[in-house]
């Protein structure tokens, strides 16, 4: 399988994303490909938009299973997220069950008017009612395998496609 260019979905994203900005938005990346993503947006979008990064690990469903990850890295959300606009960032969206553990940390923080899904890459596979509102690229990829956004030494991103583990 051809995997798309991930420099050209992120360029893509972030034309997407900018007719819904405003002063109330604020954009927040999940540790650690959509971390990534927003890193790379702030320069397109305007660094002075407000954002945060989630490391939803202590609120994923299988924490029992997969215990703690050894790059887990606290949540920094510097702002009010009470009656903020909040888009939500994450590389690749799969069962919904990433992003469900980081809205549950999110409304931790407060309440936000609203939340808007953006995604590099819709996988398909959805198991929750949640579903991206945003995404650069929908490409189906068969359930015995990962689609992973990686970097290189030039902080660059490709898309790699691996078997899928329940590690």
């Amino acid at each position: 399988m051809m995997l798309p260019d991930a420099e050209v979905l992120l360029a893509s994203l972030a034309e997407k994303i900018k007719p819904i900005l405003s002063r109330e938005t604020a954009i927040v990346g999940i540790h650690s490909g959509g971390a990534w993503i927003v890193e790379r947006l702030l320069p397109i979008l305007g660094s002075d938009l407000e954002h945060g990064i989630l490391d939803i690990s202590f609120y994923r469903d299988d924490f029992n299973k997969r215990g703690l990850r050894n790059d887990t890295k606290p949540s920094q959300i510097p702002f009010e997220v009470q009656d903020r606009h909040i888009i939500l960032v994450d590389d690749v969206f799969y069962t919904g069950r990433t992003i469900r553990a980081a809205m549950n940390e999110l409304f931790d923080y407060g309440r936000p008017a609203s939340i808007t899904l953006a995604v590099l890459v819709n996988r398909g596979g959805r198991e929750l009612p949640i579903a991206p509102q945003i995404a650069a690229a929908e490409i189906e990829i068969h359930k015995t395998q990962n689609l992973q956004l990686e970097r290189d030494d030039k902080n660059l991103f490709y898309l790699t496609l691996e078997p899928y583990s329940n590690a």
